[in-house]
């Protein structure tokens, strides 16, 4: 299944790093971006959520909550969190509800590893609808950080 432009975002309740629940549906009023990404402490991965901590006050003026989400448990996530002073939610879908709802699910990865997020980015209006969505087929390729930014800025 792949969510496109225009589609009702699939809602979910997935545990950040603290354990609690965070549900998407919970979050109408904001726009919402989400970002996928295969696995915490790895190169891409980290790049990614390191350059997203550091422009968090971008999306904060566009009225955008963040949130990374990985198949990592809500104990990996805290840790990497911490260690690289992440300012915004990590959520964990242990158990791959939200990536193959949101079509961001490898079948298999790199040493077989089965069930793994894609990296991909999805950017939902205060309604709930899906303004921009990017699913990268290749976990090393970088999200379009420009036309997300672009997006939230339409939204404004």
């Amino acid at each position: 299944m792949s969510i496109n432009v225009g589609d009702k975002a699939p809602n979910f309740s997935l545990p950040d790093t603290d354990k609690n629940p965070v549900t998407l549906e919970a979050q109408k009023g904001s726009n919402v971006v989400l970002l996928f990404f295969p696995a915490a402490f790895t190169g891409t991965c980290t790049k990614e959520l390191c350059q997203t901590r550091d422009e968090l006050s971008q999306y904060n003026s566009m009225n955008a909550k963040v949130f990374g989400i990985s198949v990592d448990m809500p104990f990996t996530l805290n840790k990497f969190k911490a260690e690289q002073n992440l300012n915004f939610p990590l959520l964990s879908d242990f158990n791959k509800e939200a990536i193959t709802a949101y079509g961001a699910k490898f079948d298999e990865w790199i040493a077989g590893l089965k069930g793994v997020a894609k990296r991909a980015s999805f950017v939902i209006d205060k309604n709930g609808v899906v303004q921009f969505a990017e699913v990268l087929p290749n976990a090393g390729d970088y999200p379009n950080f420009d036309g997300i930014k672009k997006t939230l800025e339409s939204l404004k």
